[in-house]
This record gives C-alpha cells, structure tokens and sequence, in this order.
C-alpha cells in the first residue's frame, strides 16, 4: 500500500518508524507533503519517498497512493482530511480531526459516503496501562462512578514535545484536551455527556487559554473532571477510574490498583502504541472495515470540547451591580 505523510515534523517521524516496524508487506511512504520544499525534500529523501512535494493536489491526484496520513499543524486537519477523502484516499489524522464538532460531524458523513476509513490517532488507548483499565470495565471487574483525569505540563512557547519549535501555535482545547477528555470517557464507556467548562482567558506569549476545567456527566450519572494546563512547571498526566469493586490509576505508565502494579508500560510505550494503532488503520483498510477508533467513536469527546469553545466564545457579561439592602 502507497501511502502519503502530510507533514514532516516529529509526529510524521513516528508513523514513518511504525510503518517500517510492522515489515513483509507493509504500507511504504510514497510521498511527502510538506509547507517548505526544502525541510519537504529533506525528510522525503530520509524516507526514501518517491516524491515530495508542497502540492497537496498533485498527490490527491495519483491514483496509486491509496491513504493518507495527516501529521499537518492542527487548524488544517479538518481541511486536508476533507480533500484526501473527495479524492478517495483512506484518511488516518492526527488528533484533533477538527477544531468544532460541526465539521466533525462532517467528516463523519463524508467518510461514510465514500465508503473510505476514517481513523483519528487518539493513541492513548492504545498505551498498554490505559487498555487494560478499559478492559477491566468491559469484562465487569470495574463498574466506574467517576474518572478523575488531569493533563498537564508547560508550554508558554511554540515548541514541540521533542523540543523542536514550531511555526504555529498549539491548541490546548482541541489538541490536549481530546487526549484527555476521550480517554477520559471511554474509560467510562464512550458516552455523550452533559458539560459544564471553565476557560482560562486567552493570554500569555501564546495568546490562548492556558487552563481548561471541565465537568462531565453521561446518561448514567457518571463523573468525569478534566483539568488541562499549558502552565504546570510539574507535568502530570493521569487518570483516576474510581469504581464501585475497585479503583485504579493510570499515571506514569503504570496501573495501579489498592494493591499494587497491575500493569507496568515498556520503554518504548509511546512507539508502540503508535505501532499498534497504525497497523490497526492499514488492516481496516484491508478488511474493508471501520477502524476501531474511528471518527464516530471520538465525537463524544469532540461534542465535550465543542461546549469548551462556546464557553470560550460566548460574549463576556460584565458583572451586575449586587442589591443592598438597608439595615433594620
């Protein structure tokens, strides 16, 4: 299978590894699509890609690339995915797959239309502390109440987790918070959810909002509280599955339970469940399948963080002059 990688950052780095990793016959990067044609060729030439190019178009057009895997800056996902499903390519896009849950919801239509797979790189269920808790509520040994679930870690400059500076800015809302609001919900069971966000004014170098607090209750009256910052000097990211048998928590890479470590990740935990995510994408598409995160499967986190930007967009009301009252 013919793919293209649209990007050249860090994250296109790692597909490329994974693709190489699974061997035999495995999917091969065919072309590169990049903003600059110099860094394009580069990374290309890395590769071993046939064809680099800043041309989106031009490898729409080819009909021997039959997938494409979106790694561009976040607020050109939605578009670029759109194009590459028109032109009748598999799409598998890095998180988030939209910036609202309207063209979600279109991108869910247009798939399904095309009859292409649509997969979205929310690689958190595939790291190994994370699916076993999964597991857990799925064989009944868990019946969750609440999940407890914080992300966090500094970042006031456009620079990347690898410490390569970007040219846009990073989208705490969209970006980091689908990772920890779908985790969040799927370790409860996917459901859609009421919300109620607290937004951070937009502010600092980056100009946009550094702390995000979120309440979430599903149809069963199920908890899940969000807290994400772009502004903690101690990173953090964990999730706390409080259930009615047990509770368990996910954090640095581990489960664990009121006993002990269930389940400890590898050292090359983040690799691997990009691994296994990716060749879960590639057999979709063999098997003529839906993939297993698809992007209907995401649109409960994407409803959430929609209620996030309308919190963030609605119109400040100024405060109201509080009554008084005379003393007796």
């Amino acid at each position: 299978m013919r793919v293209a990688l649209i990007g050249y950052g860090s994250i296109a780095g790692e597909h490329a590894r994974a693709m190489a990793a699974l061997g035999g016959d495995a999917p091969r990067v065919a072309a590169v699509v990049g903003r600059l044609p110099e860094p394009t060729a580069a990374f290309a030439g890395e590769l071993g890609a046939e064809r680099a190019t800043t041309e989106l178009d031009e490898v729409l057009a080819d009909p021997g690339i039959e997938a494409v895997i979106v790694c561009s800056p976040t607020d050109l996902h939605a578009d670029q995915t759109e194009r590459a499903l028109r032109a009748g390519k598999h799409v598998l896009c890095e998180i988030p797959l939209a910036t609202s849950l309207a063209a979600t919801d279109h991108l869910i239509a247009l798939a399904a239309a095309s009859d292409r797979r649509l997969m979205v790189c929310h690689t958190q269920r595939y790291l190994r502390p994370q699916a076993a808790a999964r597991r857990m509520v799925e064989n009944g040994e868990l019946r969750p109440h609440a999940v407890i679930a914080r992300y966090g870690f500094l970042r006031r400059e456009n620079v990347n987790w690898q410490g390569r500076r970007r040219s846009w800015t990073d989208n705490l809302i969209w970006h980091h918070g689908a990772h920890a609001v779908d985790t969040a919900l799927w370790l409860l069971g996917g459901a859609e959810t009421d919300v109620a966000a607290q937004v951070a004014p937009p502010g600092g170098p980056l100009g946009i909002p550094m702390d995000i607090g979120l309440a979430l209750r599903t149809p069963a009256g199920q908890i899940a509280t969000v807290a994400l910052s772009y502004n903690t000097h101690l990173p953090v990211s964990d999730y706390l599955l409080v259930g009615e048998e047990t509770s368990v928590l996910v954090a640095e890479g581990r489960l664990r339970g009121p006993d002990g470590v269930l389940v400890e990740a590898s050292a090359d935990a983040e690799r691997a469940a990009i691994r296994e995510q990716d060749a879960e994408f590639f057999a979709a598409v063999r098997e003529g399948r839906e993939p297993a995160v698809s992007a209907g499967s995401v649109r409960p986190a994407m409803a959430a963080l929609q209620a996030v930007q309308d919190a963030l967009d609605a119109p400040l009301v100024p405060p109201q002059p509080v009554a008084t009252h005379p003393s007796a």
